[in-house]
């Protein structure tokens, strides 16, 4: 019995920690390459194919079942356990990132196939009750894979990263490979060489877990361009902030935010714009926004009463209020009387406050995955036009209109679908490109101000300019971007392979 219970416990933590790699591998896949939709679909297919694979090798496993229970686990244990590591390199430093990937899936699949087999066998050996045996084991392998989903994204990943999760997730696997080879260590052929295998791995994975943030500093520094000072994993992204004499610039999930060399082009065509067409500032709304950038631009307006900041992240706009570094660009605007911060997701927001605004700007990340693409959708559009008052402006971040035409105009023709006028414009900005704005209100567009704040790009004289677009710069026949049907994906991920 107490041999039974052993086998069960580890059943579960098996099954837990395979569930974890896979969410692994499709993290950073999606961290690196983008298109999260594919890159989940993709490992869950391969793996689930893999499953099958190894299903059907056991039944080639005819003795020593310990044996070849040891070595798989053993085997999951060092591929899973370094699979962040391994996805990190390929990624650096070869070319067919993809095959790497594919492989690791099928590798862990295929192993994670063979554990329920051999195992069931090896409980029938003892128990002879296969009814028991199969609905045992099957319990124990679902129930764990629930807790290595859940445990993922709540616990794992936000407060350990990617490596030290696989390196922890690894030793697992080696912990309980190990209480198999010790326990029934009379039951399996060679079992010291198993034992120093199982010992000696788990020491590997002990260090990596150990030494997981200098691995970090290290993979992260061959990733971006510039000197990394600061890594930081919250519980919804990657920050990373990197210096090249006086650039500071700031990535979320591998995604350049901000140039400080040139960021102020953005934030004062961002800001300046919808501030110059709206008829009141009392109160403004900043969806987005957590590095306080817009902030810093908005609170150059003496009759703005209220600025209300929307942002997710709470470890974002905490990094931006108190990094040195980053205060310095944004002058401390975070900390501002005017500014109230809430940390919660834009469209939630939207559906439960009643307040209405003069001006909202929708300063949100890039539309490449299926959680942004919801706020570039027509409802989130409706929702904000609930919020402005009659002679309200909105603008919206929209992409570039040169590297990702269809895109761009998606957002204007949904946001046009709303009822709103849209007046989209453009500027170049050196570390982005040629990028674009739509700004949008309920009532005709007309410029009710002229241009007092101190700016460093934006004047009476080239502001005109901004909203000529190129033959080249236009899309036609793009669809409306619907929450039911979230098309924008589908465009975005299109320019970013073109432009790869």
């Amino acid at each position: 019995m107490k041999n039974y219970r052993i086998l069960m416990l580890t059943t579960l933590i098996i099954s837990g920690c395979s569930m974890v790699y896979e969410l692994i591998i499709s993290a950073v896949s999606s961290y690196l390459l983008g298109d999260s939709t594919f890159q989940y679909s993709v490992t869950i297919g391969l793996y689930m194919f893999a499953l099958g694979i190894g299903s059907f090798l056991s039944k080639y496993i005819k003795k020593d079942l310990f044996n070849s229970f040891a070595m798989v686990e053993i085997c999951i244990g060092l591929i899973g356990g370094t699979s962040s590591l391994v996805l990190f390199l390929a990624n650096l430093y070869i070319e067919s990132y993809a095959c790497v990937m594919y492989i690791e899936i099928i590798l862990i699949g295929t192993l994670a196939g063979l554990e329920i087999p051999l195992l069931t066998r090896i409980i029938e050996e003892d128990r002879n009750e296969l009814r028991l045996t199969l609905s045992s084991i099957f319990s124990f392998d679902y129930i764990g894979g629930l807790i290595g989903a859940i445990v993922f994204p709540m616990l794992l990943l936000p407060h350990l990263g990617y490596f030290a999760t696989a390196f922890l997730a690894g030793a697992f696997n080696l912990i309980c490979a190990a209480v198999i080879i010790f326990s029934f260590k009379n039951r399996l052929k060679k079992s010291f060489l198993f034992r120093i295998a199982s010992v000696v791995l788990l020491v590997i994975m002990a260090i990596g877990m150990v030494f997981s943030e200098n691995i970090s500093r290290v993979i992260e520094s061959g990733l971006y361009r510039d000197n990394v000072i600061l890594i930081e994993q919250t519980q919804y992204q990657k920050i990373v902030v990197t210096k090249h004499k006086e650039d500071v610039r700031l990535f979320i999930d591998g995604n350049c935010q901000f140039s400080s060399a040139d960021e102020y082009r953005y934030h004062e065509s961002l800001v300046h714009i919808p501030m110059l067409y709206a008829e009141k500032h009392d109160k403004v709304l900043i969806l987005g926004g957590g590095d306080g950038l817009a902030v810093r631009e908005l609170l150059k307006y003496p009759d703005i009463k209220q600025i209300t900041m929307i942002d997710l992240d709470k470890g974002m706009t905490d990094l931006c209020r108190t990094d040195k570094q980053i205060s310095k660009i944004n002058e401390g605007s975070l900390n501002s009387d005017k500014l109230t911060i809430i940390n919660m997701d834009a469209y939630q927001y939207l559906k439960e406050t009643d307040g209405l605004f003069d001006v909202i700007i929708v300063d949100l990340p890039d539309p490449n995955n299926e959680a942004l693409n919801k706020l570039y959708s027509n409802i989130f559009y409706r929702l904000c036009g609930n919020h402005l008052t009659d002679s309200g402006i909105m603008n919206v971040q929209s992409t570039s209109p040169y590297y990702a035409p269809k895109a761009f105009w998606c957002i204007n023709r949904t946001i046009e679908s709303e009822g709103f006028e849209v007046k989209p414009y453009h500027l170049q900005v050196p570390s982005f490109g040629d990028w674009g704005f739509n700004m949008a209100s309920r009532s005709a567009l007309e410029k009710k101000h002229e241009l007092t704040v101190d700016t460093r790009y934006l004047s009476e004289n080239n502001m005109e300019s901004l909203f000529c677009f190129a033959k080249d710069e236009i899309a036609t026949n793009t669809d409306i971007n619907q929450l039911t049907k979230p098309i924008l994906i589908q465009y975005y991920n299109e320019a970013v392979k073109d432009w790869e």
